[in-house]
């Protein structure tokens, strides 16, 4: 027995929400068509004995008594009739005759089916057709006038045919009363029967709704609730706390499955928390590197530049005052001497340049890019008269950014589409300007002589360079400001590899910086800084 027990428990665990509600609604209905059945049942029956009591039990014995007093009628009016001969006496009788076959016709139709009470009906006819017979008919066929000498010689057996009328009718009336009697104790049982099953189906109604009511607390209602607890527990901030799994099999399986969802978040939170922890160690390994750049800086503004500056002054001294003077040798050593300072001054300039962008030049306001496009250009006047190179642009839109790096940007691009063109042809450089989702996009086109594929990328790098120094001046930080400038303000920007006369240079620029834009990469400043002392 135990063992069937708990198969059938195991049986019932795995039953689902729409499982348990199916067997509910099914056992629901059988129960409430059953009481259904039986009510109905109840009723009919109720109604076919009230219909039989008061439509053939109850007429039948009235009419019983009916047919009674008619043939007290007739035996009145013959009596009277043979007793003096008056003729007024035959119209109780003739009456009565009328009356009788009234009743007899009625009772005939109301026991209908009843073989007994006919049989009953069939003695009684007997008897009367006997009394009529042998005393009623010959006393009221005698003249009128005179007393009928029948009646005193068939007194005796007149009194004894009539008494025999009394008896059949005494017994038919006791038996239909009988069966009236038994017909309103049907109706009162069937009564009380049928108010014990509408209280029954009304108990059972009630019982139904309670066990539905607490199926659904036990089943639905009360888990949800767990699950809902356990859900706001953890939404607090208790994210060790594990999920009960209480209900149908359904709800188990979610319940599962959101505990399951919930130790994932727990592990993905450590591994956030422990990336955090990384991330923060970073930030202060950056801002110690970014203090030391700084310091950097400082150093190679002030300390570097004075020493260089000194150098720098006493080879071009040397070189004026000694040069010629000396063999050819030590002439090449001071030009090699007052151009490696001239060079080192350069890059130092430019190193400060490449880290003041979005340490110094961070002033986000909103500029016209065209106005700072044509400063740009009368900037670089010297060199585009020397070139004759031809600048056009798309009309340019308004952007929130800081005015100096956005000099610097143009600068740069352009300087660099002036310097590296082709020998013998006259530089052209066109920028545009398309709208692209929520960003700009732009593009500075020349007709140089262009960027290798394979060095799309490296030229971005700070201090790489593609020629020597001999063929273009330059220190190789251009487009690595480029870069960085734009990626301050939250773009991308890309060299066309695809594109073969010249250099297609485009960026990216939103309307508005984005507010995690403008974040130095230090490590990459640190990288600039370390190379040119390597």
């Amino acid at each position: 027995m135990s063992g069937n027990t708990k198969a059938r428990t195991r049986r019932f665990s795995t039953w689902t929400t729409r499982r348990w509600l199916r067997a509910g609604v099914a056992v629901s209905l059988t129960v409430l068509t059953l009481l259904g059945v039986t009510g109905a049942w109840v009723l009919g029956r109720t109604e076919s004995i009230s219909d039989t009591l008061v439509n053939t039990k109850s007429p039948a014995l009235s009419t019983s008594f009916r047919l009674e007093s008619a043939l007290l009628n007739q035996e009145t009016g013959i009596r009277g009739y043979g007793l003096t001969g008056t003729s007024d006496f035959l119209t109780p009788y003739q009456q009565g005759l009328t009356d009788q076959a009234t009743h007899t016709e009625t009772l005939t139709r109301l026991l209908h089916g009843d073989a007994a009470r006919l049989r009953d009906l069939t003695a009684v006819q007997e008897a009367v057709a006997t009394w009529q017979e042998r005393i009623a008919e010959p006393i009221a066929s005698s003249p009128a006038g005179t007393t009928s000498p029948l009646l005193t010689e068939r007194a005796a057996e007149g009194k004894e045919t009539f008494d025999a009328v009394r008896i059949a009718l005494s017994s038919q009336q006791d038996r239909l009363r009988a069966d009236r009697a038994r017909a309103v104790q049907d109706l009162s049982d069937t009564m009380t029967l049928r108010n014990w099953v509408f209280t029954a189906i009304a108990l059972v109604i009630a019982a139904l709704t309670v066990l539905v009511f607490e199926g659904l607390r036990r089943g639905i209602t009360r888990p949800l609730e767990q699950l809902g607890a356990d859900a706001r527990t953890i939404a607090a901030g208790t994210f060790e706390h594990p999920i009960t799994s209480t209900g149908p099999a359904d709800l188990r399986r979610l319940s599962s499955e959101i505990d399951f969802m919930r130790r994932r978040l727990v592990r993905e939170l450590a591994f956030t928390e422990e990336a955090r922890l990384r991330l923060d160690a970073q930030a202060a390994d950056l801002q110690r590197s970014n203090a030391e750049l700084e310091q950097f800086a400082y150093v190679a503004s002030h300390d570097l530049q004075e020493p260089l500056r000194k150098v720098s002054s006493f080879t071009q001294l040397l070189q004026r005052r000694y040069g010629g003077q000396l063999d050819q040798r030590a002439d090449q050593y001071i030009d090699y001497a007052v151009d490696g300072a001239n060079r080192m001054q350069t890059l130092i300039n430019d190193l400060l340049d490449f880290s003041r962008v979005g340490r110094v030049h961070h002033e986000l306001q909103s500029i016209e890019l065209e106005t700072v496009l044509n400063r740009t250009v009368s900037s670089l006047s010297v060199s585009i008269e020397e070139s004759g190179a031809e600048i056009t642009h798309d009309p340019l839109p308004p952007l929130v950014a800081d005015p100096t790096q956005m000099g610097m940007l143009w600068q740069n691009l352009i300087g660099n589409a002036i310097k590296f063109h082709r020998p013998g042809q006259t530089p052209k450089v066109h920028i545009s300007a398309e709208r692209e989702g929520d960003l700009w996009r732009f593009a500075v086109t020349d007709n140089g002589i262009g960027i290798a594929p394979e060095y799309a990328e490296k030229v971005f790098v700070i201090f790489q360079r593609l020629h020597t120094k001999d063929a273009y001046s330059g220190s190789g930080i251009g487009l690595a400001m480029c870069k960085k400038i734009v990626e301050f303000h939250g773009g991308t920007i890309a060299i066309d590899p695809d594109y073969r006369d010249g250099a297609h240079i485009t960026f990216t620029l939103a309307d508005e910086p984005p507010r995690a834009a403008g974040i130095s990469t230090m490590p990459e400043a640190v990288r600039a800084v370390a190379e040119p002392s390597a």
